[in-house]
């Protein structure tokens, strides 16, 4: 067969080397050190000459053939498994960022992730910018000869905030920068980032990936297409090894030096969990499509945030570039914080538990718990509201949910 779909190719993609006992499965390899024949061939090994393994810190089989599945149905240079988004993201940037550059990224970030680049980075001398890239001419007044990044997520969380891509990929290449984009929210196998001139994708594996929660992970995907020469840090690299800069500097320094590879168990969760992705997230989106038409007309339910529905402002830029199910995430706003915490208190189904797209529907109030050691200050700057109910949602029947949310809604306040 010459070409097929994405989960025959997921499914069927080999194994690096036959396994002895001819495994379906790829096996886990326990194991920190790899014996070698010669000296002359750990030396290959550990100069990065050969593709022998050295050192599960730095390659592992079990978390290879994981990055190599991603890698055959997304078509990036590279793949590069972390063991958190978290451990991504940073890998990400420092790979790119020094003292005296600056990133150019909106307010409207996860958490940690605005907290890593405002107080991580910063203390390095790293500066980050923020702005509204919504708006292309805001975007442009702040990139200079410094900027290492233009960086968002293509949903915020939970904001619901959406950009237009090929619009800031244009900004970003013009003034050669590259554009790094979090897809967690929207699956590759749905959104296509390089064709939308997204050069660096990092993902939460912990999310769609692992199966339901099953491991915490992390994922670098490098499409190759970005000129390193213009980098401010890899232009020297870049020169000797080309469109590979990035690559070469995150393999072969980064993730070493930081320690955070994933670890062979959870390579093999995230494995099994990739098999059945696509299956689960058409599941979990379209009843998140329900769920938001349904909140709508709840008269408790002040508003809905889903970019799939037709009165959302982001819903034409939305659908351009994610199709009609933007992921299994919505957010509803009620009348206070005190009536957010009161409906989730009677929830009987709905877990109330941090994380996103498990196989169990979650309920979160992000302002008192993501963004809580935030002031009130900064909460108002992120459009984090104390009405705010996230909603990641799972695989449940979407009538049991819608259930649980009306009889928990019907206990606060009578319908």
């Amino acid at each position: 067969m010459d070409k097929t779909g994405f989960e025959t190719q997921l499914l069927h993609t080999p194994f690096e080397k036959e396994d002895a006992y001819h495994s379906l499965s790829m096996p886990v390899y326990n194991t920190a050190a790899y014996e070698f024949d010669t000296a002359e061939a750990m030396e290959e090994a550990f100069c990065g000459r050969t593709t022998g393994h050295a050192y599960s810190r730095i390659t592992n089989p079990t978390v290879q053939y994981f990055e190599k599945r991603i890698q055959a149905v997304t078509g990036a240079l590279s793949v590069t498994a972390l063991n958190s988004g978290m451990a991504a993201i940073s890998n990400v940037f420092f790979a790119l960022a020094k003292a005296g550059t600056n990133i150019v990224t909106s307010a409207h970030l996860f958490g940690n992730t605005y907290s890593f680049l405002k107080s991580t980075l910063g203390a390095f001398g790293v500066e980050v910018r923020f702005c509204d890239l919504t708006k292309p001419a805001a975007v442009r007044e702040q990139i200079d000869e410094n900027t290492c990044a233009v960086f968002l997520e293509i949903i915020t969380n939970p904001q619901l905030e959406v950009a237009d891509l090929k619009t800031l990929s244009d900004i970003a290449h013009r003034h050669g920068v590259p554009l790094i984009a979090d897809t967690t929210v929207v699956p590759f196998h749905v959104f296509h980032a390089s064709e939308f001139g997204v050069d660096i994708e990092v993902i939460s594996s912990t999310k769609y990936i692992s199966g339901g929660a099953t491991s915490l992970g992390g994922v670098i995907l490098d499409y190759g297409k970005f000129d390193w020469t213009h980098s401010k840090k890899l232009h020297q690299l870049a020169e000797q090894v080309g469109m590979s800069a990035f690559t070469a500097k995150l393999r072969k320094e980064i993730h070493r030096n930081l320690g955070a590879y994933m670890t062979p168990q959870v390579a093999y969760m995230q494995t099994l969990g990739l098999e059945t992705m696509e299956i689960r997230y058409s599941r979990q989106a379209v009843s998140c499509n329900r769920l938001a038409q349904e909140l709508q007309l709840l008269p408790q339910v002040e508003s809905v945030n889903y970019t799939a529905l037709e009165t959302n402002p982001f819903y034409q830029i939305s659908t351009s570039q994610f199709g009609s199910y933007p992921g299994a995430m919505l957010t509803f706003d009620l009348p206070s914080r005190e009536v957010c915490f009161r409906f989730m208190n009677q929830l009987k189904l709905v877990r109330r538990a941090t994380n996103l797209f498990d196989n169990k529907t979650l309920a979160i109030h992000p302002a008192s718990t993501i963004y809580g050691t935030f002031t009130e200050e900064q909460r108002q700057r992120m459009d984090i509201s104390q009405k705010t109910i996230r909603l990641s949602v799972g695989l449940e029947d979407v009538n049991d949910l819608l259930e649980d949310i009306c009889e928990s809604l019907k206990s606060i306040a009578p319908l």
